[in-house]
């Protein structure tokens, strides 16, 4: 019995030589399909695990992004805050309402006299940080414009031009009202 068992099966006349060809060719038939599909299903895993790492880096990308834009605009509120803080003039407790536009409604800043003029006339701008309102000199405004516009909400402009062939230069228009 040292033979295959194809060997004995034919020697004994239970089998014959077609029917062990047959056998033979169906065998290899189907280790060769196995093969092919083993392949397609690693070449198919492959790729999924290739594609779930592309979106696993594109994701990751766009959440560093998210975080650096986050803490860019983060140290450019600190700037501003900062700039507020150093160069902030004081309203005073005045009793001169000072009449602005943000976010589409009007809003009142009682400031004095002095304040009143300086706003006017384009030596003073308002602020919105933190909820509040303050008040620091335009080159302070420009800088903080430059960094963040949104904070910026009343910037006139120097009125220090005027025409020497205006007629109406003695007649002055008032800015602010007084009812």
């Amino acid at each position: 019995m040292a033979g295959s068992l194809q060997d004995q099966l034919l020697k004994t006349g239970l089998s014959n030589k077609q029917k062990a060809n047959d056998a033979k060719t169906q065998k290899h038939k189907q280790s060769k399909k196995q093969r092919k599909s083993n392949e397609v299903s690693v070449d198919q895993n492959k790729l999924d695990v290739e594609k779930v790492r592309q979106e696993k880096i594109e994701r990751d990308q766009l959440l560093n992004q998210k975080k650096k834009q986050e803490a860019e605009s983060k140290a450019v509120r600190a700037q501003v805050t900062d700039m507020v803080t150093q160069a902030k003039v004081e309203k005073g407790n005045g009793d001169v309402a000072y009449n602005f536009v943000h976010e589409k409604k009007v809003k009142k800043l009682y400031v004095t006299q002095d304040v009143s003029e300086g706003l006017t006339k384009g030596q003073l701008a308002i602020i919105s940080i933190a909820d509040s309102y303050e008040l620091v000199p335009t080159a302070v405004a420009e800088k903080i414009r430059q960094r963040d516009e949104g904070c910026v909400i009343v910037c006139n402009e120097n009125v220090t031009d005027v025409d020497d062939d205006d007629p109406y230069a003695d007649f002055q228009i008032p800015d602010d009202l007084m009812w």
